[in-house]
């Protein structure tokens, strides 16, 4: 018997990741299990609202037209359909970035006692900061961490890079804090590209993390509770054709990852408890993925994805493929479980 009766797959956001996050959104909708929940999709965008299309158990789903789309009573998560209002009893958030990703849609949720798909408002938050994750994650002793330096708006920005100058080597990499795909991100290989590279992650936030490069494999590797214990999934190495991993490679084909990756049983065994133990000290939810790169003295975190992408290209559902997990049904154990 299904805890949950009504489910809303709200997708869309407000930041540069809201068509990813769309196609996200679509893909979890498409994957429920239709036997067991009404299924509604909510696009969500700087503040409207609106039901995009729904599916009752065991019917076809009907795609609503722009115009006649109705909006979402955000006083008690609710819709009036055909006449007849349904109150949303779960959340399925894919919503890349803010409001979804940084704990904002989390905390409406709470206020409303609605419960969601991932991890709570507060940590929510932290996770999704690059540079407070870092500094919670580093005083931990579970993982290495990059040396970096943060970066604020209205700083001295010619001081702050004369800092980061003296404090790390190049290359460095140059990010928002907040957000995700590779938005606003550089690659810098020269100090006289720096401040150049911090203005263009200003178009993205208010706040930047520049960070050493590490050399090394890019891993990553999801997390997820299924109602006994926390358990990893296959880990994934991801090779790009270009410089780094940033949007065009993860998007456009410039990439392969490789699943499982090709590790020793000991490097795969230490990512995974590693994703293990970071899951379980932030007190995440639902399922999480973290990114890190192996080097050759161990390995570095790099970030957590606390809603992590979920297209059919993915690297989560091809880590639910490779430990050949049927993907209605992981979706099924994320719902009743978190």
């Amino acid at each position: 018997m299904a805890k949950y009766k009504t489910i809303a797959v709200i997708y869309g956001s407000d930041s540069s990741e809201s068509e990813v996050s769309c196609r996200s959104g679509e893909f979890v909708a498409s994957r429920l299990d239709g036997s067991m929940y009404d299924i509604y999709e909510v696009f969500a965008r700087f503040g409207k609202w609106s039901l995009v299309a729904y599916k009752k158990k065991d019917s076809m789903r009907v795609i609503l037209p722009e115009g006649a789309r109705p909006e979402i009573d955000k006083t008690d998560f609710s819709v009036n359909l055909l006449g007849q209002k349904v109150k949303f009893d779960y959340a399925y958030i894919a919503q890349h970035g803010s409001p979804g990703e940084n704990g904002l849609m989390e905390g409406y949720l709470e206020m409303l006692s609605v419960p969601f798909s991932t991890c709570s408002a507060y940590v929510s938050t932290v996770a999704f900061d690059k540079y407070a994750c870092k500094s919670h994650l580093r005083e931990q002793d579970m993982v290495k961490c990059a040396p970096d330096v943060y970066v604020r708006r209205g700083m001295n920005l010619e001081l702050m890079c004369a800092k980061i100058e003296s404090r790390l080597t190049l290359p460095v990499f140059v990010k928002p804090t907040q957000g995700g795909s590779s938005f606003g991100v550089t690659k810098v290989n020269s100090f006289t590209d720096l401040l150049p590279a911090i203005r263009y992650a200003f178009t993205e936030g208010d706040s930047v993390i520049v960070e050493q490069g590490v050399k090394g494999r890019e891993i990553t590797c999801a997390v997820y509770f299924d109602g006994l214990k926390v358990r990893a999934l296959p880990v994934i190495e991801i090779v790009t054709e270009n410089d780094y991993f940033d949007y065009d490679a993860k998007y456009n084909g410039h990439s392969s990852e490789i699943c499982p990756a090709d590790l020793s049983d000991t490097q795969r065994e230490t990512v995974q408890k590693t994703s293990c133990e970071i899951y379980s000290n932030l007190g995440c939810k639902g399922v999480v993925r973290m990114d890190y790169i192996l080097s050759d003295d161990g390995l570095y975190f790099l970030e957590i994805n606390t809603i992590p992408g979920m297209t059919s290209a993915s690297l989560v559902p091809k880590m639910v493929r490779t430990a050949s997990l049927d993907m209605t049904a992981f979706l099924s154990t994320i719902i009743e479980n978190s």
